[in-house]
């Protein structure tokens, strides 16, 4: 028997993987904590683990810091959990004194699990309730205007924060160390290896083990009526104007709409729903999903890892970054068809071409089986009880950056040449304009360098 302390962020994309987790190592006889938040208290409970309340630590928050909350603001999002890291300090440090873990299972971006881990040399497990992002699978990642000014923005007061960490035994320099996925790091990815985008980059402290849900239920699609399912998730779901053109765009059809809206929607302001048009606050998700022919989703990791666990096919409607990075990423297999027009007309057109064609629910049925033949909450838990662990043979983010490196060094070198080459035989007064051009394609360059140096890797490995 094991004691293990599990720490998630107060969300429930970051939690709903975690408990059945926490159900199986508890039935296996393991003495589980779960750090949580007083809205998720009943779940935690429900899974046999005592929960361990983190709300009273909670900092008073402004209006202003909510709406940037609400908005995705990576900015405030890392502001606030450095502030709460310090301010359950004292608590944390008594806890992890008198129930002395034997292993610390913490979401990726709950700096206060991770953080203590480190700093009482506790082996640690990252909870990754989206992909792996790594320099590689980054790249299906589609910043805004917006964001990318809010992270940057941002970067001064994530660093003057971070400071405060320092005194009280935290040692960490950017809160890049905190979030990032390194190939040293014990992690759990709740996909499979086959969905996660540049697989071969995460060495074997990486266990994909597919989604993390508490059924074994099957797809069953047989039914009169095709069944369509909407969902924006649990945070950016007050959005009136969608739901009415989903409503005024699938209300003549001869189809079945499911609408789960949250609780903050004013159903005021939602038109007046046809008989074949549904809506809810919140629905069993996996159970409509098992029946759902076509689901219109924001691309939560959760949302979509359940679509395709019950093999629904997408209508994909990202709203942050990482869930561009889902969203392109099943679009690529196959399992869905990217909203970029969310009027009435296009919604209708959506939803046309995935219940038409059939190779959309085809490419879902072939990850669900790929999903179900993963390891699961077992193959997870087992993971967890064997921390820490080891890894052998080449870590390909460190070989990439190694080949890139030297890659630059020759790209630099030719420029140089080039530029000794003008002065000699053309003349000095214009040779700064390869210079020029050399450093503005300097960073390009290395970019198209990079997959074929990616996959000469790979192909060295898997001769090896």
């Amino acid at each position: 028997m094991k004691k293990v302390s599990i720490f998630t962020i107060p969300a429930h994309g970051h939690t709903n993987p975690l408990l059945p987790v926490a159900r199986e190592l508890v039935s296996r006889g393991n003495e589980v904590r779960f750090y949580s938040f007083d809205e998720f208290e009943e779940k935690v409970k429900s899974t046999g683990a005592r929960f361990v309340s983190c709300t009273p630590y909670m900092p008073e928050i402004t209006e202003d810091e909510v709406k940037n909350l609400k908005k995705v603001s990576t900015t405030e999002m890392t502001l606030q959990d450095i502030r709460l890291t310090l301010s359950m300090n004292d608590f944390l440090e008594k806890e992890f004194k008198e129930f002395k873990p034997d292993v610390v299972y913490s979401d990726s971006v709950c700096f206060w699990g991770k953080l203590n881990a480190w700093k009482f040399k506790v082996p640690l497990v990252v909870s990754t309730s989206t992909f792996a992002f790594n320099m590689l699978s980054s790249k299906y990642m589609k910043h805004s205007g917006a964001e990318l000014f809010d992270m940057i923005s941002g970067l001064p007061k994530i660093s003057k924060e971070l400071k405060t960490l320092r005194p009280y035994g935290y040692e960490v320099k950017r809160a890049l160390d905190l979030v990032q996925s390194d190939n040293s790091t014990d992690s759990i990815v709740y996909t499979s290896r086959r969905f996660q985008p540049y697989a071969e980059s995460f060495s074997d402290h990486y266990a994909f083990v597919g989604p993390s849900v508490f059924t074994d239920a099957e797809p069953h699609k047989q039914k009169d009526r095709k069944l369509v399912y909407i969902s924006m998730g649990t945070v950016i779901n007050d959005r009136p104007d969608l739901y009415n053109n989903c409503i005024e765009a699938l209300g003549d059809m001869d189809i079945d709409v499911i609408i789960s809206c949250g609780n903050e929607l004013d159903m005021k302001k939602i038109r007046t729903l046809p008989d074949n048009i549904k809506m809810y606050p919140r629905v069993d998700q996996l159970d409509v999903l098992s029946r759902a022919d076509a689901f219109i989703t924001h691309c939560g990791m959760n949302s979509v890892s359940e679509s395709l666990y019950m093999a629904t096919p997408m209508a994909l409607y990202p709203q942050t970054s990482e869930q561009h990075a889902v969203a392109a990423r099943t679009k690529e297999i196959g399992a869905g068809v990217m909203l970029r027009d969310d009027s009435v007309e296009g919604i209708k057109n959506a939803v046309t071409e995935l219940l038409g064609n059939s190779s959309y629910a085809k490419a879902a049925k072939a990850c669900s089986d790929d999903f179900r033949s993963c390891a699961g909450v077992k193959g997870a838990a087992d993971f967890i009880l064997g921390a820490p662990h080891k890894s052998e043979g080449t870590d390909v983010i460190k070989e990439l950056n190694k080949r890139t490196g030297l890659f630059t060094l020759c790209y630099w070198a030719v420029i140089v040449a080039l530029i000794l080459l003008c002065g000699f035989f053309i003349g000095w007064n214009h040779f700064w304009i390869i210079g020029l051009f050399g450093g503005i394609l300097s960073y390009p360059a290395s970019q198209l360098a990079q997959k074929p140096l990616y996959n000469h890797i790979i192909k060295s490995i898997r001769k090896s």
